[in-house]
C-alpha cells in the first residue's frame, strides 16, 4: 500500500486529443503519485456526452460541464435548463468551465457575460459548485461575481488563479476558494505564491489544467494530473507545511467545496 499522501486533481482536461488512447496509463501513474482524484472539464457542451464517458469509464475520475468563454461566441448559448439536467449524473460535479477572458476574446465580452450569469444560475440551483476562468477581466469577473452573489449565494473555486491579488481577495471575500496549477511553481511566480500564502489554507485547491501548464521538472512538455504533486510539493513550501499535511487539508477543502464527488466517493 502506497504511502503518498492522496490528493486530487481538481482541474484537468483529459478528452483533449493529447490523451487519445492513453487514458489507461495517465490514470495509472496519476494514482502512483498520489492523485487519487481528478475532475476532468467540459469546455463545450457538445463534448458532454465524451467527457461524461471518460468519468463514466474511470473509477477516479469526475466531470463537470460548461462552455468556456473562449468558446461562447462559436457555440450555442448554454441554458440553465439544460445545465441542471446534466447535474443529475451523479459523476458530475461542477458548473463549468464558465468565466470570461477578454486577453483573446473581448470580442465576446457580452455575451461571456451572459453565459457566466447562466452558469451561475445552474450553480445556485444545483448547489454544484462554479469553475472560473478568469483572463484580463478582473473587473467586471469581481463585479457579476459579487452581484450575483447577492442574489443567492452559490460556491465557486477560481482555477487556475494567476489574477490580481483584488480578484483574489473579492472571490476570498466571497467565500470562494482559488486554485493553485503549475504556474504557482515556476521560478518568477513569486507576485503569485505572495497571494496564495496571504488567502486562507482552508479555501486552497491544486490542478493541473492539464495538458497545459506543466510545472517543473515538466515545464514545456505535456501535462497530466500525476503533475499535481509536483505544484502540491511547492505549495506546501509556499505555505510552510509538511507536504502530507497539505496534501490533506487540500482533501479536505476538495471534499467541502465537491460535496458531491466526496459523497459519491463514500458510498461506492
Amino acid at each position: 500500500m502506497s504511502l503518498t499522501p492522496p490528493i486530487t486533481d481538481s482541474h484537468c482536461h483529459l478528452d483533449f486529443p493529447d490523451f487519445e488512447g492513453k487514458l489507461p496509463e495517465v490514470i495509472a501513474r496519476a494514482a502512483e503519485a498520489g492523485v487519487t482524484r481528478m475532475v476532468t472539464i467540459c469546455t463545450k457542451l457538445g463534448s458532454e456526452p465524451a467527457v461524461r464517458a471518460i468519468a463514466e469509464t474511470h473509477a477516479p475520475v469526475f466531470y463537470a460541464a460548461g462552455t468556456h468563454p473562449m468558446s461562447v461566441a462559436s457555440e450555442p448559448m448554454a441554458t440553465v435548463d439544460a445545465l441542471i439536467a446534466l447535474a443529475q449524473h451523479p459523476k458530475m460535479v461542477g458548473i463549468g468551465e464558465t468565466g470570461l477572458d477578454y486577453h483573446y476574446t473581448a470580442e465576446s465580452a457580452q455575451a461571456q457575460q451572459q453565459s457566466l450569469v447562466i452558469h451561475i444560475e445552474a450553480a445556485r440551483e444545483t448547489g454544484l459548485p462554479l469553475i472560473i476562468h478568469a483572463r484580463d477581466a478582473d473587473d467586471d469577473m469581481a463585479r457579476i461575481l459579487t452581484d450575483e452573489y447577492n442574489k443567492g449565494a452559490y460556491g465557486c473555486v477560481m482555477h487556475c488563479f494567476s489574477s490580481s491579488q483584488a480578484l483574489g481577495r473579492a472571490a476570498l471575500d466571497l467565500g470562494f476558494y482559488l486554485s493553485m496549477s503549475g504556474i504557482t511553481a515556476f521560478p518568477k511566480s513569486q507576485p503569485l505564491r505572495d497571494i496564495f500564502a496571504n488567502a486562507p489554507l482552508d479555501r486552497i485547491l491544486v490542478e493541473t489544467d492539464a495538458p497545459y501548464l506543466a510545472p517543473p521538472p515538466h515545464r514545456g512538455k505535456r501535462n497530466e494530473p500525476a503533475f499535481t504533486a509536483h505544484t502540491a510539493r511547492r505549495a506546501a513550501e509556499t505555505f510552510q507545511m509538511d507536504y502530507a499535511d497539505f496534501a490533506a487539508q487540500t482533501q479536505a477543502n476538495f471534499d467541502r467545496l465537491f460535496a458531491k464527488a466526496a459523497a459519491f466517493e463514500a458510498a461506492s
